[in-house]
Parts: C-alpha cells; sequence; structure tokens
C-alpha cells in the first residue's frame, strides 16, 4: 500500500528527535531560560515521555515502528502552554505514565498483587499533589476486572496498599515540619465540590485546548473500535482501557472544571496514544488530509497560547 505523507513522519527514526527539539523551543519561548521555576515541570515532561515510549514498546500498542506515541504526547503537552508552570500537574501526569506501565503488567495475572501494589503506588504518588485522582480508583478496578482480567482480593489489598504507601512518607515530612493541619487539609479538599457546570474560572485558551483534545480523543477513539479487529487481543484490551479512562476524565472536567489543569494533563496522556494510532495506521487519501489538519492545528494552537494574551472571562 502507498505511503502518504503521514505514514512517512509516523515512521520515520527521526521523528522523536525532532519533537524533542522542538518541545525544548516551545518551552525556552515559553519561558524556561530565565524561570527557573519551569524546570521542574520540564523535566517530569520529559521523563514522562520517555515512559511513553517504555509503554509503546512494552505493550506493542502500534504495530509498526512508529514513536508516535510519544511525538503525540509531547505534541499536545506543548500545545498547552498555559500548563507549564503547572507542577501539580506534571507529577500527576509523570506518575499516571507510570501507573499504566506498571498495571498492564498484571494482564491475566489475579496473583500479580507485585505490580498491582506498584501501579498503585504510582497513583498514590500523583495523589499526594492531586488528591481528586482517587476518584479514580473504583473505576480502575472495574476495568481490572473486565479488560486486564486481573482485579481479585489478593490485587485489590495490593492496590489499597500501594495507593496509601507513599503517605507513609508523606506523614513523616508533615510531622516533622509540624504541618499535620496541612496533611489533613489535603484530604478533606476531596470533599469539597463547586457547582455543578461552573466554567467562569475557564478562560479562552483552555476551553478552546480541551475542545481541541477532546476532537482528537474521539477521532482515535472511533478509529481504534472499528480496526480493534487487527489488533491482539491484549492490545485491544488495553486500548479499551485508554478509551474508557479518557471519557471517565472528560466527563470530571466537565462536572468539576475546578480541577481542570491537572485533568487535561491526564487526558493527554490517554489522548495522545488514541490519535497515534490513528496517525500510524490509517494510509487513506483523507486520512493524510486530516493529518495536515491536526499538525496545522496543532501548530495554531500553540502559537495562540504561548504569544496571545489570555482573556479572562
Amino acid at each position: 500500500m502507498k505511503k502518504r505523507f503521514q505514514n512517512r513522519i509516523a515512521e520515520s527514526r527521526y521523528a522523536l528527535p525532532f519533537m524533542l527539539v522542538l518541545t525544548t523551543l516551545i518551552w525556552m519561548a515559553g519561558g524556561l531560560y530565565y524561570n527557573q521555576l519551569l524546570w521542574a515541570p520540564f523535566a517530569c515532561t520529559i521523563v514522562a515521555a520517555y515512559l511513553m515510549v517504555e509503554l509503546n514498546n512494552i505493550n506493542a500498542l502500534i504495530r509498526i515502528y512508529s514513536r508516535m506515541v510519544s511525538c503525540s504526547f509531547l505534541a499536545l503537552t506543548s500545545m498547552a502552554t498555559f500548563l507549564f508552570d503547572s507542577l501539580q500537574g506534571s507529577i500527576a501526569q509523570l506518575c499516571f505514565v507510570a501507573f499504566y506501565i506498571c498495571l498492564f503488567h498484571s494482564y491475566q495475572d489475579k496473583r500479580g498483587a507485585g505490580w498491582v501494589f506498584y501501579a498503585f503506588f504510582c497513583l498514590g504518588m500523583a495523589s499526594t499533589v492531586f488528591v481528586q485522582i482517587v476518584f479514580f480508583v473504583p473505576f480502575i478496578w472495574l476495568l481490572m476486572a473486565r479488560y486486564l482480567m486481573s482485579f481479585s482480593p489478593r490485587t485489590f489489598w495490593a492496590s489499597i496498599v500501594g495507593l496509601i504507601a507513599p503517605y507513609w512518607f508523606v506523614v513523616v515530612w508533615y510531622l516533622v515540619t509540624n504541618r499535620m493541619e496541612d496533611f489533613v487539609a489535603h484530604f478533606t479538599a476531596i470533599a469539597q465540590f463547586t457547582p455543578l457546570f461552573d466554567y467562569s474560572g475557564l478562560d479562552e485558551h483552555r476551553v478552546i485546548t480541551f475542545l481541541f483534545v477532546a476532537l482528537l480523543a474521539l477521532m482515535g477513539s472511533v478509529h481504534c473500535l472499528r480496526r480493534s479487529h487487527l489488533d491482539k487481543i491484549r492490545t485491544r484490551m488495553v486500548f479499551s482501557i485508554f478509551i474508557h479512562m479518557n471519557v471517565l476524565t472528560i466527563i470530571f472536567i466537565i462536572l468539576q472544571p475546578q480541577h481542570f489543569d491537572p485533568l487535561l494533563k491526564l487526558m493527554i496522556v490517554n489522548t495522545s496514544i488514541l490519535i497515534a494510532h490513528y496517525i500510524a495506521l490509517t494510509r487513506t487519501r483523507t486520512t493524510n488530509i486530516s493529518f495536515y489538519f491536526l499538525v496545522a492545528a496543532t501548530l495554531f494552537l500553540t502559537i495562540y497560547n504561548l504569544w496571545i494574551p489570555l482573556l479572562i472571562y
């Protein structure tokens, strides 16, 4: 079958190095050079991109050689320039990718308590900066049972222990610094809800970026559902988890937009994998045109978010 421009890019060995350079330049333009507070989120982004490579390799997410998973991740993360200074979101995003890597090792292993513990330890680490991520836990148990077939009493208790394990260290730090009231406030924040559908705190940059990422998620999800028969059963199960987690994240954002920034970071992880599957494994004239549109729209939104002043509602 004829290779189109999108396929040459998706299969290129130079795609990831190019995106790393471009990502660095975008972050430099966003203030990385003179704002030391951006170095930690930037480091988290680069490490997360490397883990996305490992996530793809270990689980064979793309059945051909392609670095489009990590390239899409870097492109979407760099596009949301208003999140550059969000250390909370960057840590949560990094831990979320690590969570996936560990969790998928438990596929069809109801005695795989070790990998489940490591997965939920990563999720627990994410909760130390974004405690609301624990709302996903009951749904993750359901996904483990339905798609990974690894849920059992043994893995259930491993997940509980893993989730609370990071706090064994965090509570010591709070005790040493005599800030136990902050530790309590961290958990009480779970019960703090704003009125539903209150978008008054979102500016137009966040709204437009969210709609674009949601469009990519829809395109990637529809493609995966239509073409899933070409993938191995394990790969289908993994992509079903990405799709369901993305739907849950979108619902979370719609209901409680006060947590928009860290949730968009999590949404980008799932969406980048779904759209990478679409870009790498489609070869029609229509999808090639759509690839041009996606690249142009991503570049436009990057410039729009980077240089046009925010207009707060």
